[in-house]
């Protein structure tokens, strides 16, 4: 769905703007995965629904929706992408009740704070498939058996929050890239050496398991370009490591879409060919469920090639307080992002168009007053939002 249609004389007016002025521009962007999905509010056994979600935002007080809003509100991000808040099509029950019954109302001492765009799309989790994709016996269209694991349509989706307009019409989308189309995709195999998947599952699997979006927002005037994925854990499989390989071409995908001599191969559910424009200023968001630090079960390679590209800027890498607390023992302890001990959640700008002022990730230590926010699972998320501050430059 895409919405909030761009007005082409602020469009012009932006364009003109000095480059002095440009160049002092600062962005805020940030990535948070908000656990807002039906599982999250349900007891064990009850059956999901975007429903749910909409119930808990119409109420206007759930306490760990509003906890997620008070981070939001401590943080003040430009930008925001939100990882697992389910899809819900129409804007004024999801989206827009998000926004205006939790973020427009102060929470917990902070400032309200609003987004007038926003951006949300489809996404394959809980889209079900007719095939026995975990080769169990059973084709039962849901959990391992959709597109990507769900127990519902748009199950653990993805929404983008703005303070700058968003170039809707310019917007692409890759749901329905199939993964059989990417060149030396890792080939998932039974132990004795077979396809994984059947003939027939495969002609049609997607490679995104929720999508890969790529946002442009007009800033000031300049095209920022918002590289946006979810990729599926690595890991609730076999031997056969079916997540693995998933999660490290779901990277993948990104580090060849940076490249011209890489990415002739990508379509997008338009049929437009190609990755993106050289030059062109970008930020790679979202939770890849994977570390470039080699913690956790991803395959390395996949998320160490999208971070060692040469036009990523991987050179400040957001910490806490609160995650060096958590894990002392651990190395890369302070840009953990995630309960579960591993930088998880990225926010990668292009070394093009950028200087990096300064980063984070909301974890606070346990002898601090905003603890209680994150303190539990319950709290918020066993994710932490994680954000760069970005000053753009004039080239």
């Amino acid at each position: 769905m895409h919405i909030n249609v761009i007005n082409v004389f602020i469009m012009a007016m932006f364009t003109m703007l000095p480059s002095s002025l440009l160049a002092q521009q600062t962005l805020k962007v940030a990535t948070f995965n908000v656990s807002m999905e039906a599982d999250n509010y349900l007891k064990k056994g009850e059956k999901g629904s975007p429903e749910v979600l909409m119930d808990v935002l119409a109420s206007k007080n759930h306490p760990q929706v509003k906890n997620i809003a008070a981070i939001i509100q401590r943080v003040r991000p430009d930008i925001l992408l939100l990882n697992e808040f389910d899809y819900i099509a129409d804007p004024e029950q999801g989206v827009q009740a998000f926004i205006n019954n939790y973020l427009q109302q102060a929470q917990a001492g902070s400032k309200a704070i609003d987004y007038p765009y926003f951006y949300y799309h489809t996404v394959n989790t809980g889209q079900p498939s007719p095939y026995d994709l975990d080769n169990n016996g059973k084709a039962t269209g849901v959990g391992n058996d959709a597109w990507g694991f769900g127990f519902y349509p748009g199950q653990y989706g993805m929404v983008l929050l703005s303070k700058y307009p968003i170039v809707t019409e310019q917007v692409r989308t890759f749901q329905h890239f199939k993964w059989k189309d990417m060149p030396q995709h890792l080939p998932t195999l039974q132990a004795d050496g077979k396809p994984w998947y059947s003939k027939e599952a495969w002609q049609e699997f997607p490679l995104s398991s929720k999508s890969h979006w790529d946002v442009p927002v007009l800033v000031g005037g300049k095209t920022v370009h918002l590289l946006i994925s979810h990729p599926t854990p690595p890991v609730f499989d076999g031997p056969e490591n079916r997540n693995g390989k998933r999660n490290h071409d779901e990277i993948r995908f990104w580090t060849d879409y940076l490249s011209a001599e890489t990415s002739g191969y990508i379509y997008d559910d338009q049929g437009q060919l190609g990755g993106i424009a050289q030059q062109q200023p970008f930020v790679i968001l979202g939770d890849l469920n994977a570390s470039a630090e080699g913690e956790g079960d991803a395959l390395l390679t996949g998320i160490a090639g999208l971070t060692s590209h040469p036009s990523v800027n991987n050179s400040v890498v957001p910490q806490s307080a609160g995650g060096l607390e958590h894990s002392p023992d651990r190395e890369f302890a302070a840009s953990h992002t995630a309960s579960w001990r591993m930088r998880a959640d990225y926010v990668l700008p292009s070394k093009q168009g950028f200087n990096i002022k300064d980063a984070g990730v909301f974890w606070p230590a346990k002898d601090t007053a905003d603890y209680y926010l994150i303190g539990t699972r319950e709290a918020s998320s066993d994710h932490r939002l994680v954000w760069l501050e970005l000053e753009l430059t004039a080239n």
